[in-house]
C-alpha cells in the first residue's frame, strides 16, 4: 500500500449567483491534477473523492481541509466511489478492472477483480442493494454484482451492448441503472441478474445519472436533452424538466434528506438545485471556469461535488 498526504489547504467561501439565503457554497482545492470525479461524504465527517489521474482514493477533512491521498495499485484509474453499509469505500477501479476496498482506519486497499471474459469494462459507478451486495456498471457494456462476504464477482452483457453508466438502489432494496449509449433505464433482478428495460419518454435523450428518492421514484440526468427525468416505476409514467439554460449537459443527478434533487449543468458551469413540489430549479454557478462536477453525494444538510476541471471539491450547505 502507498500512500501520500498533501499540505492542508485553507477552504474558502462564497456564495453562488441566485443562491437563497440558507445556502452556502464552499470550495476545498486537492492536488494539482488528480482531476477529482466521484465524491463520496463519509461517516467520520471526512469527504472521499476518487482522484482520476492520479490513481489514488482522496480523504478531505473538511475541518482543516487536510488532504490525504491513497494509492489504489499500479495503472489505477478510480472513477466512483460510495460508503458501503460496514462504513468503508468501494470504488469502480477502471484502470485494474476491479472493485476496490479501502478501509478507512488501515486505509488497506483490497481488489475485487472481474471475472475472465470482462476485460476492459471501463468500470463506472456502483449502488449496494438491501442484502449488502453491491452492483457496478462499465461502460464498455458490462453489469455486475460482488459478494462481500464471499468475495464472489459477477458479471453480464448488457443489453444494447455499449453505455452502461449511473447505478441506484431505492429503499425498497430494488437496484436500477442507465445506459448512457443504449439510451434506456433498467431494472436488474437482483437474484438472477437479469434485466428489464425501460425506455425513455423520447429517443436520444442519453440517460447518465440515476438515483432514487425516499419514496422509490427515480430521477434520471438526460445528458444529451439537457433534461431532468422523473420515473414512477409504480405508475410507469415519465415526466420531465428542462434546464433553465442548457439544452444539453445534464451530468450527474443526487436526491438529498428533504428529497430535493440537485443535478449539474455543463453548459451553464453551475450545479442546479430542484425543488419538485414547486418545479423549480435553483442556480449555484462555479466561480471558476470548466467545473466540470460529474456527480455528487452528501449527508443531511450538504450536497458535495467535485469539480474535476478545477481540481477541487464543492460543498453547498443548506
Amino acid at each position: 500500500m502507498m500512500r501520500c498526504a498533501a499540505a492542508a489547504f485553507a477552504a474558502f467561501l462564497t456564495f453562488g449567483a441566485g443562491a437563497s439565503a440558507d445556502t452556502r457554497v464552499t470550495y476545498f482545492p486537492v492536488p494539482a491534477g488528480a482531476h477529482p470525479h466521484d465524491v463520496a461524504a463519509a461517516p467520520d465527517g471526512t469527504v472521499w473523492y476518487t482522484a482520476q489521474s492520479q490513481g489514488a482514493l482522496g480523504i478531505l477533512d473538511p475541518k482543516t481541509g487536510k488532504v490525504e491521498q491513497i494509492k489504489l495499485g499500479p495503472k489505477a484509474s478510480p472513477h466512483g466511489v460510495i460508503v458501503g453499509p460496514e462504513g468503508a469505500a468501494w470504488i469502480t477501479e477502471g484502470g485494474q478492472n476491479a472493485i476496490a476496498r479501502v478501509d478507512p482506519k488501515t486505509k488497506e486497499v483490497k481488489l475485487f477483480p472481474l471475472p475472465p471474459g470482462f476485460d476492459n469494462a471501463n468500470l463506472n459507478t456502483a449502488a449496494f442493494d438491501k442484502s449488502g451486495k453491491l452492483w457496478f456498471t462499465g461502460q464498455a457494456g458490462v453489469y455486475g454484482r460482488v459478494d462481500p462476504a464471499s468475495g464472489k464477482v459477477d458479471a453480464w452483457k448488457a443489453p444494447k451492448g455499449y453505455g452502461p453508466y449511473g447505478i441506484t438502489s431505492t429503499p425498497a432494496g430494488e437496484v436500477w441503472f442507465v445506459s448512457l449509449a443504449g439510451d434506456y433505464l433498467a431494472r436488474v433482478d437482483t437474484t438472477s441478474g437479469s434485466v428489464t428495460i425501460v425506455e425513455p419518454p423520447k429517443p436520444g435523450v442519453g440517460p447518465r445519472r440515476v438515483w432514487s428518492d425516499s419514496k422509490g421514484v427515480l430521477w434520471v440526468s438526460f445528458w444529451h436533452s439537457g433534461e431532468l427525468g422523473r420515473y414512477d416505476p409504480t405508475a410507469k409514467t415519465w415526466k420531465t424538466f428542462a434546464l433553465p439554460n442548457s439544452k444539453s449537459g445534464c451530468y450527474s443527478v443526487y436526491v438529498d434528506d428533504q428529497d430535493k434533487v440537485w443535478v449539474t449543468d455543463f453548459i451553464a458551469n453551475a450545479i442546479l438545485r430542484f425543488d419538485p413540489a414547486s418545479e423549480k430549479f435553483e442556480s449555484f454557478p462555479s466561480n471558476k471556469r470548466g467545473a466540470a462536477v460529474r456527480q455528487m453525494l452528501g449527508r443531511p444538510g450538504e450536497a458535495w461535488g467535485a469539480e474535476s476541471g478545477t481540481d477541487r471539491l464543492v460543498v453547498i450547505t443548506y
